[in-house]
């Protein structure tokens, strides 16, 4: 993704949460692409600079901190840096997230469900929590929560994982309503079946549990979608890029559906 003079997004410095890999990736590429200055944060060091390499590449402006969303110190310290390096945190993109076991609720373990809600929902809640004040010394920001198709509807499975979506729908609409003062627009967006590893390794467990191959089990699932075919991590991507950008500055806590018509059956 190289980058645009004069972009849309020109001196704003960007956290992505869980940007690795997979949809955090394409969204601090794409915002870069912008002229965002994108902080790449996970776990894994190694991919870690890779991505914030690709994008110094393309020309655009990156570095990566390590970021456990869990550990409230090491959000706070990250933060902290990214703010007095740069004098500003203009976007939050709350994008880590860990699937959780495919089961029916009863047969979860409370330390199972607890460990889904605590990197989806605590870890959106410590990373929003320690950026906001930064936020409101600069006059407004934006923050924007990935949560997916199924915050909004349900399924036959992942409990945890949708419930842990839900919240952080519902954790866009209330803090929406609590920051407009501070010029925070505060949104979700709800993708719908993308090809990342979370996905693929979805359809891995299909396969070993029903007996079906992994290619099969893909084009049912593209012909689940009235546009033909699932996602790219690059669809999401572009939906940040609006929802942070000056053309939306109407719009604040709301969900944006992106899912190739899934939900629309």
């Amino acid at each position: 993704m190289e980058r645009k003079d004069d972009g849309r997004l020109e001196g704003r410095t960007a956290i992505v949460t869980g940007s690795t890999y997979g949809i955090g990736e394409a969204i601090a590429k794409v915002l870069s692409s912008e002229g965002a200055i994108s902080i790449i944060t996970g776990r894994t060091e190694k991919e870690g600079e890779r991505v914030a390499e690709e994008i110094k590449t393309a020309g655009g402006s990156a570095e990566y901190h390590h970021l456990n969303v869990t550990d409230e110190e090491e959000v706070a310290e990250v933060t902290r840096a990214v703010y007095e390096k740069y004098g500003r945190i203009d976007i939050l993109v709350n994008n880590a997230g860990i699937g959780g076991p495919s089961k029916p609720t009863h047969e979860y373990t409370r330390e199972e469900w607890e460990r889904v809600f605590d990197v989806n929902v605590t870890g959106a809640f410590l990373c929003s929590k320690n950026v906001i004040p930064y936020m409101k010394k600069g006059g407004g920001g934006n923050i924007v929560y990935i949560s997916s198709i199924y915050g909004i509807v349900g399924s036959q499975d992942n409990p945890a994982y949708h419930a842990t979506k839900a919240a952080n729908r519902i954790m866009a609409k209330t803090g929406a309503n609590i920051y407009a003062k501070d010029k925070i627009r505060v949104n979700s967006v709800h993708p719908g079946f993308i090809w990342t590893p979370l996905v693929e390794d979805f359809l891995k467990d299909q396969s070993e549990k029903l007996g079906v191959a992994i290619e099969d089990l893909r084009s049912e699932l593209d012909a689940a979608h009235p546009i033909g075919h699932i996602g790219e991590p690059e669809d999401i991507a572009y939906g940040v890029l609006y929802l942070v950008s000056d053309e939306a500055k109407f719009v604040t806590g709301t969900e944006l559906i992106i899912d190739g018509g899934y939900t629309s059956r």
